[in-house]
């Protein structure tokens, strides 16, 4: 069997395999891949079954992992983000990395770490995964959400101090040979330089490049890549970070056209690379040294689970959110991401850390994001549990989000939730006759737009238990939902029902399975877009009052 791994197609077959399999049970256990790969780097390493004798081949996978990594974030930088969302981003964002940090840093040094180390160990806990709380809040069609948004942006703003630690990291490489200062000014003359060649690139070569290139996809998606390794490499040639170098390669790209595109193209490709680092990580690790870890993993996992949350909870509380919508932001910093082990992987490859450290920060990745996941799926019942605690972090008028509610009109005919495309056609179709109609979406960005349109509308969650009893249901002859999912629907029916409202409700399905689930509720009208035309819906609304009354 030996001889037969030793050839490295078939060992990378045998890799491959266990990956897929490994995959598959993370899918049934609902855990994200990262944990799956972590977990398969450990397996095929040389603690159990030993299958990477390939490590030239494996390590330079990852390396073109970490690159394709950063070239995406880079890509997919959106600082519009970050000035949507507001000051909230950056105080939250930099709030969450200090405290971490510090507090990180102190139990480090109370368990006896010395200061590089504990420091190593408390700046890896910072970071949150951007990919996996990207992918949980689409899955859970959260990421357009007030807390999604939120989220989002104070995840970049972590970005954006990751890769100012990796150029702090690059001047303190000892390639450079210099004095600490020396290496640090070295680093920023060389690092200013870059930047200043790749604006010019971006300004007059790039655009034009690309737009080129753009002819045929296939070579736009090669080109990207190639410009992600080579400006890497040019970084790694001048004793600059080539993980930097990597993330300004994607960003010199994000102000064109196609960046989505690439993106798009390259995801697939990138978490497949990224498969290589997490075994090359895994075939480092000596599950020996581990034992002496688990203590220590777990105490800084509850700090990591508990500590992270509770910060954004206070930082978003005083800044005048609500403790629900501070809370769902919270979870989402509730782990430790890629980068907290690559940072750990660069320590160790400079020489400033141990292997055990390494492995310290692995098990606290694998504890933090196979928890946090399930606290992030299931966050609204855990919200349900902890609100009564969780009011000590809520001011007593949380207004930033009760500003908007002052607004709020004393009498309607309509309340409307969604204001998608289906829902936008029903809003303006109930304007034409006249109707006094308000209008709750779970997106700012569409509640800014449709009140620049005239119409009155405010955010608002549907999940939300507190929302009815700020909305004028009293007058409020019809209520309906636009909405596609089916069990927000369905929360919305139980909670205008126990809550003693008696008017109409009508609530949209898109497909037949979900119709009859709705119909089994205590909703009045089925709707359906590709029955019901959004002009229907006024006759079809007095006919259900008519025989309701």
């Amino acid at each position: 069997m030996q001889d037969v791994l030793s050839n490295p197609f078939f060992e990378l077959s045998v890799i491959l395999a266990i990956a897929a399999l490994l995959g598959a049970i993370g899918l049934m256990l609902r855990q994200p891949l990262i944990v799956m790969f972590i977990a398969l780097g450990i397996l095929v390493g040389p603690s159990f079954l030993n299958l990477v004798s390939s490590s030239d081949m494996v390590h330079l996978l990852a390396e073109l992992g970490i690159a394709l990594l950063l070239f995406v974030v880079g890509l997919k930088l959106d600082l519009s983000l970050i000035r949507l969302t507001g000051m909230i981003a950056l105080m939250t964002g930099l709030g969450q990395v200090i405290f971490t940090s510090v507090f990180g840093y102190l139990i480090g040094i109370a368990l006896g770490y010395d200061s590089i180390t504990a420091l190593y160990i408390a700046i890896a806990l910072t970071f949150s995964s951007t990919i996996i709380i990207v992918k949980l809040l689409s899955d859970k069609k959260e990421i357009d959400s007030l807390h999604g948004q939120i989220a989002i942006g104070f995840l970049i703003v972590q970005d954006i101090v990751v890769v100012l630690l990796m150029i702090m990291l690059s001047a303190m490489n000892a390639k450079t040979g210099a004095h600490p200062v020396l290496g640090i000014m070295q680093v920023v003359v060389t690092g200013s330089a870059i930047v200043a060649v790749i604006g010019l690139l971006m300004r007059f070569v790039i655009p034009s490049l690309v737009h080129y290139l753009a002819r045929s996809q296939e070579l736009l998606v090669l080109f990207s890549i190639a410009w992600a390794v080579i400006v890497a490499s040019a970084c790694d040639y001048l004793n600059f970070s080539r993980e930097v170098g990597a993330f300004l390669a994607g960003v010199s790209l994000a102000s064109t056209p196609y960046r989505e595109m690439i993106s798009g193209r390259l995801v697939s490709l990138r978490d497949f690379l990224l498969l290589f680092f997490f075994i090359n990580l895994g075939a480092q690790l000596n599950l020996g040294l581990l034992g002496e870890q688990i203590g220590p993993s777990i105490l800084f996992s509850v700090f990591v689970l508990v500590g992270n949350p509770l910060i954004v909870v206070a930082i978003m509380g005083i800044m005048g959110y609500r403790k629900r919508t501070s809370f769902l932001a919270g979870l989402t910093v509730a782990q430790i991401s890629e980068f907290s082990l690559i940072f750990a992987a660069l320590g160790l490859t400079m020489g400033h850390i141990q292997e055990s450290t390494v492995g310290l920060i692995t098990l606290v990745g694998l504890i933090t994001i196979g928890l946090s996941t399930y606290m992030i799926i299931y966050s609204h019942r855990l919200y349900d549990v902890l609100a009564p605690v969780l009011s000590i972090f809520e001011r007593k008028r949380p207004y930033r989000e009760s500003e908007a509610e002052q607004s709020m009109p004393q009498q309607v005919d309509v309340i409307l939730f969604g204001l998608g495309r289906y829902g936008g056609n029903i809003a303006l179709t109930l304007l034409k006759d006249n109707i006094h109609l308000l209008c709750i979406d779970f997106d700012p960005q569409q509640v800014r737009y449709w009140q620049k349109q005239g119409l009155t509308a405010l955010y608002g969650d549907v999940e939300d238990p507190e929302l009815p009893d700020r909305l004028p249901l009293d007058t409020a002859k019809y209520v309906i939902s636009s909405l596609s999912d089916v069990n927000a629907n369905i929360a919305l029916v139980k909670q205008l029902r126990s809550g003693g409202y008696k008017g109409v409700i009508a609530l949209t399905a898109h497909r037949q399975p979900e119709a009859e689930r709705l119909h089994a509720s205590e909703a009045d009208i089925i709707l359906s877009p590709f029955v019901d035309a959004a002009e229907t819906i006024p006759a079809r609304l007095h006919m259900a009052e008519k025989i309701k009354g």
